[in-house]
């Protein structure tokens, strides 16, 4: 016998350890028998979770694997509408993909009970009438759309409160979907803070003929500035107004950093200006000549304007170069350094030519490259535009 050399108590419990799992093995087949036949066998289900749900899911190819991760507990809730949801999506022009996307992303969506779907359908529909645009906004935003019934109430009023403005309906869009939070709660919260913008505007010298354009530009570039307390604005333009920046200077800054001003607070920019200004080795009104040039500047703490300092001096960047050019700063030093590794290709030398070059956005430096570029390509006999070698 194979096992005939061990003692009899070993051997005992050996056989017993077997039928324990031989138990084990036929409870584990009963139940998997039990299991619905249509029930695919990449389908695992705990005891907790919500069946239907799951084979909903299932056959419309979400993905079920990063629903678990993230937000497994929606699988255990009942009663849930997948279909409903997928339906309605579907009956706005969505494909499957989008859909399967949609729901993997917000399965929240399939505990929202059908009339609460369709009156938040009614009311986006409101300001977005073309249902593939509200498609697209709702698969990038699916958590502004499936909402809570209890601020469908607050939604319906902030609509109307911000066309009465004569806000255009793309930008209200807009606001509904990058900042919800600003039209679940009561409408007044949301006049305070824009009665505050429109009082800065006037008592800036802004136009009243430009106020809606400017408001409205404000809102689109910064949804976010509702949420705001209306006193961080006051006490950053008296900060600033504190500095020596007139009533033009600060309109044109609060204009500049589209609604940012209320991210910053006097102390973040106290210390910002008083490391600038150190760093540069700059007067007081060189400093506010920088700041009108370059707002931005601002919005960075010592320590990133410590590391964007000294990576643009070891390059061999000098002080002035960089007081003459201060959006430079906007650049993280891995932007920085891979333009500046891209110029020098092109015989272009940041140590001695002007940094603008060097700054602004993707799209701008690729301009400025594309000219350099077709600098070097120009050939040799054309008059009028030589070829500029490299020193």
């Amino acid at each position: 016998m194979l096992f005939s050399h061990l003692p009899g108590d070993t051997l005992q419990n050996f056989a017993s350890m077997l039928r324990l799992i031989a138990t084990s093995l036929c409870l584990r087949c009963q139940c998997a028998t039990a299991l619905p036949l249509h029930l695919r066998p990449c389908v695992t289900l705990s005891s907790a979770e919500n069946q239907q749900t799951v084979e909903a899911l299932y056959d419309l190819s979400v993905d079920l694997q990063k629903v678990r991760k993230l937000k497994g507990w929606v699988l255990h809730q009942s009663p849930a509408y997948t279909k409903e949801v997928a339906d309605m999506l579907k009956d706005m022009g969505a494909s499957g993909s989008i859909i399967a996307r949609i729901l993997a992303d917000h399965p929240e969506a399939v505990l929202c009970p059908p009339e609460q779907m369709q009156a938040q359908r009614k009311l986006w529909m409101s300001v977005c009438p073309k249902q593939n645009e509200l498609v697209g906004i709702i698969e990038k935003f699916p958590a502004a759309f499936f909402t809570s019934s209890s601020h469908h109430d607050n939604q319906w009023n902030n609509i109307a409160y911000f066309q009465s403005l004569n806000l255009n309906k793309r930008i209200i869009t807009k606001l509904m979907a990058s900042a919800p939070q600003s039209f679940s709660r009561q409408v007044e919260q949301n006049e305070v803070m824009v009665r505050t913008l429109q009082q800065a505007y006037q008592e800036l010298g802004g136009e009243e003929a430009n106020m809606k354009t400017w408001l409205q530009k404000l809102l689109s570039q910064n949804p976010f500035v509702l949420l705001k307390p209306p006193e961080v604005l006051r006490q950053n333009l008296l900060f600033l107004r504190d500095k020596g920046f007139n009533t033009a200077e600060l309109l044109r800054l609060l204009s500049k950093l589209r609604g940012y001003v209320t991210e910053l607070n006097p102390d973040s920019m106290r210390r910002t200006l008083a490391y600038s200004q150190d760093t540069m080795g700059c007067s007081e009104t060189e400093l506010r000549d920088m700041i009108l040039n370059c707002p931005a500047l601002l919005t960075y703490p010592d320590d990133i304007l410590a590391e964007r300092f000294e990576s643009l001096l070891s390059a061999g960047i000098s002080m002035s170069q960089i007081t003459e050019t201060p959006s430079v700063l906007e650049l993280t030093t891995q932007i920085v350094n891979y333009r500046i590794q891209r110029l020098s290709v092109h015989g272009y030398d940041v140590r001695t030519g002007s940094l603008e070059v060097l700054s602004g956005t993707k799209k701008d430096f690729e301009m400025s490259y594309g000219k350099l570029q077709l600098r070097r390509e120009r050939p040799l006999f054309n008059p009028v535009a030589p070829l500029i070698g490299d020193d």
